[in-house]
Formats: C-alpha cells, structure tokens, sequence
C-alpha cells in the first residue's frame, strides 16, 4: 500500500528493489515478492504496514532487492520573460552542501531530468527539515540512506547506540514529511556519489528519505529518481560507508547530518 505520513509515515527507503530495511508502508523497503527472506517486521515490533524489513540473505540479496514551473507566456512582456529564465538558470545551477559528522558532502543537481524531485529537496533543506538528522542504514558497497525526521532521536548519550532509545530507533526509516511526490525516472545511472529517492513498493511514494550510492548499481536504475551527484567529498562518503553497523543495517555511532545547505550558483 502507498505509504503516507503519520502512523504509516511516508517510507522512503529505496522501494521494493533493494530492501534498505526500506520503507514499506513508512519505512522505505527494498524488498521485492521475489525476496521471501525478509526479516518479520514483528521482531521490531512493527507491523508490516509501518516497515518493510530488510532481507537476512545478506548484502547481496538486498542488492539484488532494493532499491519549475513553467513560465506563462500570455500577457508577459518580453522584459519579464528575460527575467524569469535568468532566475530559473540561477535556480537550476543551485548546489547542496551535506555537512556530517564525518565531514562535508557537496553535490550537483539534476533538475534537467527531475526537476519537482530537486525542487521538493530545496524546499525542505531551505526550512532546516533535514537539519540535526541522521543516516539511519548504510550498507556496505550499497548505499548510505537518510532523510527520515525520526532519526533526530533514538540515538544514546555517548552518540552511540549504547543507552539507545529502543522505541525511537525503532521508528527509524518510517518518517517522512507528511506528503509524497511522483516519480521521475530517468537516464541518470546509480553509480558512486549519486542522489536518489528511496520509496517504497509504490513509484510515486518518495518524500523526504534519499540515499546516496557507495558504487555502481545498475539494478537501481529506471526504478529510483535520481536527482544529483556527488561533486565533492569523497573521503567523507567512503568513511560514512564503512563505519560499523549492527543488526538492521543501523549505523553504531552516529552519522549525523548537521546541516543541509542550497549553495547560490557560482
């Protein structure tokens, strides 16, 4: 069932390919009906409704599972005209700053291919929504998913999962901004460095949840907006793609997103 906001909070995980302990309902998942491995959403103490779990079989299973507006002519002058089309091009050469605990991550755009994906990704980042968050799954050579506002809590004194809130972290990967948008699929590969929406079973039920790719996954692509890349930062992505993770695919310390940043065209 399409996930919504709330009690079944708009999973983004990546859908039902990939099986980021993804969002199914709320929480994004990468399963697919081909994946009957997957863990019981019971032994979280979660229904099937509010979190798709992910599969048991393994980081290769789960590779295997995962996964503006126009300017109105009529009545403008020219004058006008020349001015809405500078601002759109400023507008599209936009960039992000992901400033982490690990360090920062600077990324390009894509709004020539996912132009409402991009545009629904400023609009949060510009309000502080994903400000003070965490990347709740990283899964080595996969991916590092984040966005869920649920992930600001859970998360022990000593930033570890130490002394963890067990009911907090168990709303991890369920948490969205209370609305979806529609897919745009694309010709953008899923390679290193690469943004994209994490979903669940339904296309059109992206929110706020993104992961960013640890290498090439072709089997991603066509069924994930992607929607930017990495221009920077590298060493900070590798270190955050590799730290140690426990049962889930949570990370054991905190990978803290700090701060989220639309950067002005250069």
């Amino acid at each position: 069932s399409k996930p919504t906001q709330g009690a079944n909070a708009n999973m983004s995980f990546l859908p039902r390919f990939f099986s980021l302990s993804c969002i199914a309902g709320s929480a994004m998942a990468f399963t697919t009906p081909m994946m009957p491995s997957l863990r019981s959403a019971s032994r979280l103490g979660m229904s099937p409704a509010q979190r798709t779990v992910m599969s048991s079989a393994g980081v290769e299973g789960r590779r295997k599972a995962i996964g503006l507006c126009t300017a109105a002519a009529f009545g403008v002058a020219t004058g006008s005209l020349v001015g809405v089309e500078s601002a759109s091009a400023a507008d599209a050469a936009e960039t992000m700053t992901i400033s982490t605990t690990a360090g920062d991550m600077e990324f390009e755009f894509w709004s020539d291919v996912a132009p409402k994906t991009v545009d629904n990704f400023k609009a949060l980042a510009k309000t502080g929504y994903f400000d003070g968050q965490a990347f709740h799954r990283v899964i080595k050579g996969f991916v590092i998913q984040g966005g869920d506002p649920n992930t600001k809590l859970g998360y022990g004194p000593q930033g570890t999962l130490e002394g963890a809130n067990a009911n907090a972290v168990r709303k991890w990967g369920t948490g969205g901004p209370g609305y979806n948008i529609d897919a745009e699929f694309n010709k953008k590969k899923h390679d290193f460095g690469v943004l994209s929406m994490a979903r669940s079973n339904d296309p059109n039920s992206a929110g706020s949840q993104f992961f960013v790719c640890l290498g090439p996954l072709t089997s991603l692509d066509d069924k994930y907006t992607t929607f930017g890349k990495m221009t920077k930062g590298d060493d900070v992505l590798k270190a955050i793609g590799t730290t140690k993770t426990v049962r889930g695919d949570y990370p054991f310390t905190r990978q803290g997103i700090e701060k989220v940043s639309i950067n002005p065209a250069k």
